[in-house]
């Protein structure tokens, strides 16, 4: 199938940090409607770590991602693998000092011809939206945070509510880190129910600071508003934040699903056999012509 996007919409806010650790790519103002691929991240490790290992983890999956993306139809699982390691590769080389101190999380989106691929660590997160369908049933794919907050829900230790508000919802359980002996894992997820006027959203977790699920689909379900609005209402929404925030907010314009040419057979049609009977009665025929002859010759 072939994508055809809306101009990608950026967010890159300092919030009430003094510095800026979320990284983003392509960079603010470089995406563009041929754009496909995309990467959100979230360091972490204070001034001068988090904001290098987020730009460096972004800038090599990112990069890398594109230029196999270019060269192959089908982006697959092992094809992120090997970005994902290049930006691995990456972050070990930022840790100049060998201090393991800096980290990241990160959310990863690739258009291909099969679909599209969703990969994060940590707890910035991934939406697959349906605004057609209204409400929180428009909301088709939300990335299960890898945070304490999350597995404490399902354990049923807090309620879906608590979550927001409980003192342990920044303590992440999974994260890019830089010289680790096994290098964290991410969650892959493919995703091939795409139909015109879906919206991807990547964020981190800083955009979601004092917004839930259901304000944020009721920015997206509104026909009356541009993309370009429904960005700044995003933006609006998160200008009392306390961290960061950085999204991506990109809009499918079109699916072209790819149409298969016939294959003609070129292949010489196969000789008929002739069958048993025709064999027997053609040697039966050949018997009684020869005895014939035969008989002849003898009353000569």
């Amino acid at each position: 199938m072939k994508f055809h996007l809306y101009q990608p919409l950026a967010i890159n806010e300092l919030g009430g940090r003094q510095n800026q650790e979320d990284a983003i790519y392509p960079l603010m103002g470089e995406a563009c409607t041929d754009s496909r691929v995309f990467v959100v991240c979230d360091g972490m490790g204070g001034l001068d770590m988090g904001e290098v290992a987020s730009e460096a983890v972004s800038k090599a999956l990112g990069h890398l991602a594109d230029v196999i993306r270019d060269a192959v139809p089908v982006f697959t699982d092992e094809d992120f693998c090997q970005c994902l390691s290049k930006a691995y590769d990456a972050l070990d080389a930022a840790d100049v000092n060998n201090e393991a101190q800096m980290g990241t999380t990160m959310t990863f989106l690739c258009f291909h011809d099969g679909g599209c691929l969703v990969a994060h660590i940590g707890d910035s997160r991934i939406y697959h939206l349906r605004p057609s369908l209204g409400d929180c049933r428009g909301i088709l794919f939300r990335s299960r945070d890898h945070s304490l907050v999350q597995q404490l829900y399902e354990q049923g230790q807090i309620t879906f509510e608590e979550m927001r508000t409980s003192p342990k919802k920044n303590v992440i359980l999974k994260a890019m880190q830089p010289h680790q002996s096994s290098r964290t894992e991410a969650t892959i997820v493919h995703i091939a129910d795409v139909e015109p006027d879906d919206y991807f959203f990547l964020c981190t977790d800083g955009m979601l600071e004092q917004m839930d699920d259901a304000a944020l689909m009721s920015i997206f379900a509104d026909e009356s508003t541009t993309d370009e609005q429904k960005r700044q209402q995003l933006i609006d929404a998160t200008v009392d934040n306390a961290d960061n925030h950085s999204a991506y907010l990109i809009h499918v314009k079109d699916v072209v699903e790819d149409k298969k040419e016939p294959v003609l057979d070129l292949k010489p049609a196969p000789k008929r056999k002739t069958s048993l009977v025709k064999t027997v009665l053609f040697v039966l025929f050949f018997v009684f012509a020869l005895l014939a002859v035969i008989l002849v010759f003898l009353n000569l």
